[in-house]
């Protein structure tokens, strides 16, 4: 047992003689600096925290900006912290923390205020987005002129949700700037792999052409050779859900990924593999969209009776015999025939 050299108190623990009472007893146990920084970018609004720009509520960040400026003396441990604060003038807040602290056993309150000044900068990504840097450009491009709009627009919204996909793991992932141009869409990326990525996925997804050429265009700051690369995608005529014609039948390509195509014949509805090799040799007789709707009449097993679009007279088709079928049906005309397209 101790005692305390100032009350003499018995007590167990002593902190420099002192039992926790007389310790804390007109000692400040916290403090804040005068004032604290917070820099937000003044083009997207992020805030710089721990050195990284990230993405949060003023609300937290000013929290966190105080409660990372504390400072508490070394015989004390948290319990807890409460901030508050209140806006002062344009962009200074007063800010105050209280404190619930354990010294020796026993709990103490304290508080401290600082001001917080917030400082509006530019981030490094905006930074190189207003400065128009890039490090890749993305030329979608149509095939031929019976390319739709519809398709490219679809082209141009995939590579932009891959952007938005990986920037939020890596805020050095943005698009530049978009262009049309042309007879397609110019995209400037920050970054080489992502256009290495988009470029990919593009081809996987409409087994498009794709090339890539790349220019020397300086140096780092460390002596490394700085390249810029262009990714040319050229998109085919054709997507998912048309109707085509190859080697001389009519399919429906019901299937097309960067290494082969899968289509069903229209005829007989067997399916069948396209080799890359042989895709382009794949032209375009009805767009999925251009599909005429067909009411049905009646059903029976491999076969149904329509209403012609054209005439409304009763027209005998084939299906096939797992096809499940509704009111109406899509059908192609082929030579003045239609067939149903499964």
């Amino acid at each position: 047992m101790s005692f305390c050299v100032k009350c003499g108190k018995d007590t167990e623990n002593t902190i420099n003689g002192l039992c926790a009472e007389c310790f804390v007893n007109g000692r400040k146990l916290t403090s804040l600096p005068h004032h604290v920084n917070v820099s937000v970018c003044a083009n997207c609004g992020d805030i710089k925290y721990r050195e990284k720009w990230v993405t949060k509520d003023l609300e937290e960040a000013i929290e966190e900006a105080v409660s990372d400026s504390l400072d508490i003396i070394k015989e004390a441990e948290i319990i807890s912290i409460r901030i508050s604060y209140f806006e002062q003038e344009r962009n200074t807040y007063a800010a105050a923390a209280d404190s619930v602290l354990d010294i020796g056993g026993c709990s103490a309150e304290d508080t401290a205020s600082t001001l917080v000044r917030l400082k509006n900068t530019v981030c490094k990504r905006c930074s190189r987005q207003l400065g128009n840097y890039y490090e890749a450009i993305l030329q979608i491009r149509a095939g031929s002129k019976s390319v739709s709009q519809k398709t490219m627009r679809e082209a141009m919204n995939r590579a932009e949700a891959i952007v938005d996909g990986q920037s939020v793991s890596n805020r050095q992932l943005f698009i530049t700037k978009t262009e049309e141009v042309p007879g397609g869409i110019d995209i400037y990326l920050s970054s080489i792999s992502l256009g290495k990525t988009i470029a990919k996925d593009l081809s996987d997804t409409y087994c498009a052409e794709t090339k890539e050429a790349a220019k020397l265009v300086g140096q780092t700051e460390d002596g490394q050779e700085m390249y810029r690369v262009t990714y040319l995608v050229r998109l085919p005529d054709f997507r998912a859900g048309d109707v085509v014609q190859f080697e001389g039948r009519y399919f429906k390509l019901t299937r097309i990924s960067g290494s082969s195509a899968k289509i069903a014949d229209i005829m007989n509805f067997r399916d069948r593999a396209v080799k890359r090799s042989d895709i382009p040799s794949i032209k375009v007789h009805e767009r999925s969209e251009d599909l005429r709707d067909a009411t049905v009449i009646s059903k029976e097993k491999g076969e149904i009776q329509i209403l012609s679009p054209l005439d409304y007279s009763a027209v005998d088709l084939r299906i096939p015999d797992d096809a499940e079928i509704g009111e109406t049906v899509k059908v192609t005309e082929i030579d003045s025939v239609f067939y149903y397209v499964p």
